[in-house]
């Protein structure tokens, strides 16, 4: 995993096209023969890099969503994260950069990542249906529109950090994305 951790690194940083074989082999400490024989391509390796990301970033705050007693709050500080992680690594999400650099041009890769974002939005949708369920949020509006208005908030905040906008920006397009406790 550390190997696989080191390729999730340099792809976040330099970007799929940008990292060389070589430049994954140096920060993976394995040799070019190695690296092909471990992973078949430049683009095997992507794809177990991008599924390493999404089991440590994505996967893993979709669960804390599933297990939250607040399913609410914990949106609204999931949100709060978001913002003080993008402003703090402008890197943004390596599932959104792919998805601006990869998909247009890898159509299969393009279902890897659009899955990856599913599976965002759907946790997003399962979390705003319990907090439905347990009268904190309007059981009138649809989750699933929701649920995509989340997903695209998310995204407008990676990118626009990586862009370098500020952090009033940020959380007015958090705010604006986030259902309200019902009263």
């Amino acid at each position: 995993e550390e190997v696989i951790d080191a390729a999730v690194a340099g792809f976040w940083q330099n970007g799929y096209g940008a990292t060389s074989i070589r430049d994954l082999a140096a920060r993976m400490q394995m040799g070019g023969a190695s690296l092909y024989n471990a992973f078949g391509d430049k683009r095997g390796l992507f794809v177990r890099a991008l599924q390493r990301y999404l089991d440590l970033s994505s996967r893993r705050r979709m669960a804390e969503l599933d297990a939250a007693a607040d399913p609410l709050a914990a949106l609204h500080d999931f949100f709060a994260d978001l913002v003080a992680a993008s402003l703090s690594d402008r890197r943004g999400c390596l599932l959104v950069n792919a998805a601006m650099e990869v998909a247009p041009i890898d159509l299969e890769l393009g279902a890897d990542i659009r899955n990856g974002l599913k599976e965002v939005e759907d946790g997003f949708r399962r979390t705003i249906e319990r907090a439905q369920q347990e009268g904190s949020v309007d059981a009138g509006m649809r989750s699933e529109d929701v649920a995509r208005r989340l997903l695209s908030a998310v995204i407008s905040v990676r990118v626009l950090a990586r862009l370098g906008e500020d952090r009033a920006l940020l959380e007015s397009i958090a705010r604006s994305a986030l259902p309200q406790r019902k009263r």
